[in-house]
């Protein structure tokens, strides 16, 4: 079973994030309500899209998803 996306961001928190999607690991880790066991593209791009004011752009979470693709494979 693969494991959710939130599983696989959490190996990108730092306490002095240096990249844009360490700075997103460390607010998804935060944001209490971020859909922890999912592995849908769907449902956490409209998560986000919604609530995700800490992201500087979509691109970020864009950037991310296909990190986790590749490390899926």
């Amino acid at each position: 079973m693969a494991k959710s996306f939130y599983h696989f961001l959490m190996k990108y928190r730092h306490p002095e994030p240096k990249d844009e999607i360490s700075r997103f690991a460390n607010h998804a880790y935060i944001d209490h309500s971020f859909p922890k066991t999912t592995s849908s593209y769907d449902k956490l791009s409209s998560y986000l899209e919604l609530n995700g004011h800490y992201l500087n752009s979509m691109a970020v979470f864009d950037d991310a998803w296909d990190l986790y693709l590749q490390s899926e494979q």
